[in-house]
């Protein structure tokens, strides 16, 4: 498959407007089961909840059979059936601040073709920087991977242990309400988080797909949670494995130092699903 192409679509940028509403984060809040009163940390946006604006806004002559924008335009027109969140790592400078009109800035930063054990792979960096008033607040790279359909010859991936050495954990029960809820939230069409029979008869998954940014968020909660006086400053994730609707998982947390803490997701069977960091100010 000739992908060379792709490359040169390394540069390009697009520049989106919204505004930060109150609403979206009183339902990600109901959403998360968390009591109001306890989220209203003063007027400010929670890291990492900035994902409920500059939500993708395609017609729906545009959308595509897995629920996403057709290929091309700004990400570049990648020839591979599965697209998926690998990770990212944020900078958050200052937060973002109800009732402020934002701006963010996209660009591609690059373009990488690999082969892998499971076929051809491509990995697309973006860039964002979201502004308000006050200039650039958080600064974000984030990662999408674009893999084929799994072939049946393809050899089993074992799965990574997760840690069993966590300073506190929660158990997360990612039903369908849970999952539906969080991709209307984001307008997030992809198929895999609500259309059980697309999920498991056309791309081949046990269950419905938890979302990669649904972890991430649920990671930093268990932060605030149990160090409720901290401020997240930097967060990186890498996702390792996915989660399904079928079964229970758990966010775990150790801090490292009075700065660092490190953060991982694990299955039922205890495999690793996603593992980030939090620096703490």
């Amino acid at each position: 498959m000739e992908l060379d192409h792709l490359r040169d679509w390394i540069g390009r940028s697009e520049e989106r407007r919204d505004q930060v509403t109150a609403t979206p984060i009183a339902a990600l809040a109901a959403t998360l089961d968390l009591d109001p009163i306890e989220t209203q940390r003063g007027p400010a946006v929670p890291p990492l909840w900035h994902w409920l604006y500059f939500t993708p806004l395609a017609r729906h002559s545009e959308i595509g059979g897995d629920g996403h924008a057709k290929r091309g335009g700004f990400l570049p027109p990648v020839p591979l059936p599965r697209r998926m969140w690998a990770g990212g790592r944020l900078e958050f400078r200052r937060p973002l601040k109800i009732g402020e009109d934002i701006v963010r800035v996209s660009r591609i930063r690059d373009v990488t073709i690999k082969e892998g054990r499971t076929g051809t792979l491509v990995f697309v960096t973006v860039g964002h920087e979201i502004s308000d008033a006050g200039g650039v607040a958080i600064v974000e790279e984030h990662d999408i991977v674009y893999r084929e359909n799994p072939r049946a010859d393809a050899p089993i991936q074992q799965p990574y242990q997760a840690s069993a050495d966590a300073a506190f954990s929660r158990e997360i029960v990612p039903d369908p309400v849970l999952l539906f809820r969080y991709s209307a939230l984001t307008f997030n069409g992809h198929r895999i988080h609500y259309d059980r029979s697309y999920a498991t008869q056309v791309e081949g998954y046990p269950g419905l797909v938890v979302h990669g940014p649904l972890i991430a968020t649920l990671l930093i909660d268990l932060v605030h949670r149990n160090l409720p006086q901290a401020r997240v400053t930097r967060f990186a994730f890498r996702a390792a494995r996915p989660l399904f609707d079928i079964h229970p998982f758990t966010v775990c947390g150790r801090p490292d130092d009075d700065r660092l803490v490190a953060l991982w997701a694990r299955d039922h069977e205890g495999a690793l699903a996603m593992e980030a960091s939090a620096e703490l100010a």
